[in-house]
């Protein structure tokens, strides 16, 4: 089947055509998943077609990072997400995503939103993107849907007047399945990805407070949550899933 998508995937974009390390790694990466895969981009005009933003996705597969970068890359932005700040110290590793620009987080610190001043103002100046899950980890939810989110996200948004872009997929689960690392070829998956509007925090002035992180955390995770109830054409439950009320790890396997 081929590969449809809407009118705003595959435009040329400035971050695309600038020379850069991204050129091999996606001339490799992105014609590998068209073939296993169909994936199909919605809405890939509401993405900014320049100047810095934030990418908020859900998470439900482990190869969630590789859909998302390479739907960045086919509507021209370079993919860049939070890293552990132990692999920017894995000689050539390190050096690689340093060069790719990923931005080191400390352990915890996507949990608590601490991303490097120095890191967030380079978005702003050279009016790049970054993909921050606001979920923190894969979803527990047993449906899938989004879970509980956390105030990394917000934070970033309100401290520095980002705009913030939600993103819902769905099929990434049937290339590879939940919480494991192994490819599921046959049938041939087919992954939609929607883009959002970005979610309006205007009325919040960019105050850095809990009850307006709360707040903001809230509207991403439910823009996130409409995004995916259109793709799956169902409703989600009417409450999050909360991992600590079920005894639930947040972090690593489940």
């Amino acid at each position: 089947m081929a590969d449809r998508r809407d009118a705003g995937s595959d435009r040329p974009g400035a971050e695309r055509r600038r020379p850069s390390l991204f050129w091999p790694i996606a001339g490799t990466i992105v014609p590998a998943v068209d073939l296993i895969a169909t994936v199909r981009i919605h809405d890939g005009a509401k993405l900014p077609a320049t100047g810095p933003f934030i990418l908020t996705p859900n998470h439900m597969s482990n190869i969630d990072p590789v859909i998302v970068g390479m739907s960045l890359w086919k509507l021209g932005r370079a993919p860049r997400f939070l890293a552990k700040a132990s692999l920017f110290r894995i000689p050539v590793v390190g050096r690689l995503i340093a060069a790719l620009g990923q931005i080191p987080v400390e352990r915890g610190g996507a949990t608590r939103g601490s991303i490097p001043l120095s890191a967030a103002r380079r978005l702003i100046e050279r009016g790049q993107g970054v993909v921050v899950y606001p979920e923190g980890s894969l979803t527990r939810d047993p449906g899938l849907w989004p879970m509980r989110g956390k105030t990394g996200a917000a934070r970033l948004a309100l401290e520095l007047g980002l705009p913030v872009v939600p993103v819902a997929h769905w099929g990434a689960q049937s290339l590879m399945p939940v919480n494991t690392t192994r490819l599921k070829l046959f049938p041939r998956p087919r992954v939609d990805v929607r883009f959002g509007d970005p979610v309006d925090l205007s009325d919040l002035g960019g105050a850095v407070d809990r009850r307006s992180l709360a707040v903001a955390t809230d509207r991403i995770m439910a823009a996130i949550t409409a995004l995916l109830e259109q793709q799956r054409d169902e409703s989600a439950p009417a409450e999050r899933w909360d991992p600590a009320q079920h005894g639930q790890s947040e972090i690593g396997r489940f």
